[in-house]
Parts: C-alpha cells; sequence; structure tokens
C-alpha cells in the first residue's frame, strides 16, 4: 500500500523574488524565503536523478520518509523516480523514530506516529537500498534515531540519506548522500520547510532568526 494515499501530507516566484513574510511567532523575526516552489521541484528532481545513478537503477529501492514532511518528500522522490525508472515500483514507506529518539525524557509528550512499509514487502527491509528521507538535516539525531529504527525492521543492504535542506551544525558523525540546498546557518536561526500539501499555501523553505530571550533554538533533528 502506497501512503500517500491514506496519509495527510505537506506557484510560487523563484526564491530571489520572494520577500520576507511577518513571523506569528513570539520571539523570531520576519522570515526571508531562501527556496520557492520551482526551487524545490527541482533539487527533488535532480537527487531523483542521483538516487538512480549512483544505485544503477531502482530496482531494489526504497523510499522511507520520516514524518512529517519527510513522508511527502519521499511521495514525490517516488512520483519522479517511477517517471525516469521503468524498474522502480512507486511504493514508498513511513518510518516513525518517535520512541528511538534521545530527548525524550526532555520533551516527554511528544505524540507516538506509526512505521508503514509498502504491502509488497511483507513487513521486512531485508536486502533492500533504503534511502531515508527528512525535510532538514540538522544535528543529525533524528537519522541517528531512524537507523536504530530502521535495526528493528530487518538488515537492509545499504542506507542512504536523502534531505531537501542540510543546515549544518552536525553533532553526530552523520552525512546525507543527497542534498537539495546546503543552506549555510547560525544556530540563532531557525530554519523550516513549509509543503502545500502539509502546511498549505505554498511550497517554501524560509529561514528567520530566533531572539536570544525566547528560550528557542534552531531545532533538533
Amino acid at each position: 500500500m502506497n501512503p500517500g494515499n491514506r496519509m495527510p501530507e505537506s506557484s510560487a516566484p523563484p526564491s530571489q523574488s520572494s520577500g520576507a513574510a511577518p513571523s506569528t511567532d513570539p520571539g523570531v523575526a520576519a522570515e526571508r524565503t531562501v527556496l520557492g516552489e520551482a526551487d524545490i521541484a527541482r533539487a527533488l528532481t535532480r537527487i531523483a536523478h542521483e538516487i538512480v545513478e549512483r544505485n544503477k537503477g531502482a530496482a531494489d529501492l526504497l523510499l522511507l520518509g520520516i514524518p512529517t514532511r519527510g513522508v511527502q518528500l519521499a511521495h514525490r522522490l517516488a512520483e519522479r523516480l517511477t517517471q525516469i525508472e521503468p524498474t522502480f515500483s512507486g511504493e514508498y514507506g513511513t518510518l516513525d523514530v518517535t520512541m528511538y529518539r534521545d530527548d525524550l525524557r526532555r520533551q516527554p509528550t511528544r505524540a507516538v506516529g506509526q512505521t508503514v512499509l509498502p504491502g509488497s514487502l511483507d513487513g521486512t527491509i531485508d536486502d533492500k537500498v533504503v534511502v531515508l528521507v527528512d525535510d532538514v538535516l540538522f544535528s543529525g539525531r533524528t537519522i541517528r534515531a531512524a537507523l536504530d529504527a530502521l535495526n528493528d525492521l530487518g538488515r537492509p543492504r545499504v542506507v542512504q540519506l536523502a534531505a531537501l535542506v542540510d543546515r549544518g551544525h552536525r553533532e553526530l558523525p552523520i552525512r546525507a548522500d543527497y542534498v537539495g540546498k546546503n543552506l549555510p546557518t547560525s544556530r540563532s536561526e531557525r530554519v523550516r520547510v513549509r509543503l502545500a500539501d502539509v502546511d498549505g499555501g505554498v511550497d517554501a523553505v524560509v529561514i528567520s532568526s530566533v531572539s536570544t530571550g525566547s528560550g528557542e533554538s534552531g531545532g533538533v533533528r
């Protein structure tokens, strides 16, 4: 089963023509758009071609999106892979990492999601080329949790990582194999990916400064 048919998910001008938008979050300065809808579409198309080229096809490929926006990005990548590689099944899955995170003691109210694998896999990822898909790569802790979650599902042949945005500031030795946009940031800045299917409006990647007195950080991912 294709999760894209059962889960609610997430045309703008190019990023250089997009202006700052007011923020409704106290302590957060006005946002500026760094990627628009067309930029995101081009980045995903490029990533899809890179995945096929690196893996010499897509016969054993499995995309696993990390909720929330990683799932919708996996869906869009699956559509593109289907167009450029006939051997790709078009299936993708969802990998919930909530119970594998290392910050549960600090944020015990996190809602537990659901891991959904395509029905054709019979619940196993053995010997598959698994591509984890996420929206923003930051500290690397979310991906570490994802790797732990994968261990409970089986033994993939190889695990790769695709991120729409890599904003740096890694706390663990984790690097993406496919990146839509490398975005140098400071820790006082917040990066958000907005997808029409999840957030409404238009696709965009926005960046804003966070007030030091607001108690906010750039987010741990």
